[in-house]
């Protein structure tokens, strides 16, 4: 059998066991500084033990960066075949990206590695240069992705300082919306701190929406926060955090 719908499955049903063999979908609110495999491994070692079994199936429907929280939709058992399908689905963020700073990595994994004074970027400007950003664009991924490069993922090849020849893909954004823009002193640099609502298709890298929304103004910029608040049908209001989760399956009957 072939990939599966989403609506096939329940969602967040401990009622059995079984539910997870039967395939379900947990929604989880994925902690800060976990990877997406740091949750699928963990929820996988606990169902594993929890029924007894040496293999099990577990997967997510859309990775989210280590300094990233929010939305984390997790499948099981059967319902691992609906992935494909929940991968394909748009995604809204809540982010925070800072001009006038630039990481290699474009998020606050790394250090700064230039700094360009920001103090005359006000909001006018900065709606204008989101406004550049929405719609259906061409995006270059950034260089520390999981994009793959002969075989090996960008990041890898990064940090080993090798070539990388990533190529733009079409994505779209339906929504960049502009809240908050306040200006602040770090080490001496004037940096803004922007708040920005993102609704976006699959493949959007909203760290190089950050980048491009920093080179747009002219002083670069990186993403300082990110938090996932809806993928495709599942906001962020039905998620629970990993550990009530693991909780959950602990205590679920036979």
């Amino acid at each position: 059998m072939g990939s599966r719908s989403a609506s096939d499955f329940a969602v967040m049903d401990f009622s059995s066991q079984q539910r997870f063999v039967d395939g379900q979908i947990l929604l989880l609110d994925k902690p800060l500084e976990w990877t997406s495999f740091d949750v699928v491994n963990k929820l996988r070692w606990t169902l594993r033990n929890r029924l007894g079994v040496k293999k099990f199936k577990v997967g997510h429907a859309g990775t989210l960066d280590p300094l990233a929280t929010g939305v984390l939709v997790i499948c099981t058992g059967r319902a691992t075949k609906a992935i494909e399908g929940l991968q394909s689905d748009a995604k809204s963020y809540t982010a925070t990206i800072r001009l006038g700073a630039t990481t290699p990595c474009l998020d606050a994994e790394l250090p700064v590695s230039e700094w360009v004074h920001a103090q005359h970027i006000d909001k006018a400007a900065v709606v204008a240069a989101a406004a550049q950003q929405t719609g259906t664009i061409d995006q270059m991924p950034p260089l520390y992705s999981a994009k793959k490069i002969k075989g090996q993922k960008a990041y890898a090849v990064a940090r080993k300082g090798g070539d990388i020849e990533l190529k733009a893909a079409t994505i779209d954004i339906s929504r960049f919306d502009i809240g908050s823009v306040e200006a602040r002193t770090i080490d001496g640099h004037t940096v803004v701190d922007v708040t920005a609502e993102i609704d976006c298709s699959k493949g959007t890298y909203i760290r190089a929406i950050a980048r491009d929304l920093g080179n747009a103004l002219g002083v670069g910029g990186h993403l300082v926060g990110l938090r996932r608040t809806r993928s495709g049908a599942y906001s962020i209001d039905a998620c629970r955090p990993l550990t009530d989760v693991l909780s959950a399956i602990e205590a679920t009957p036979i």
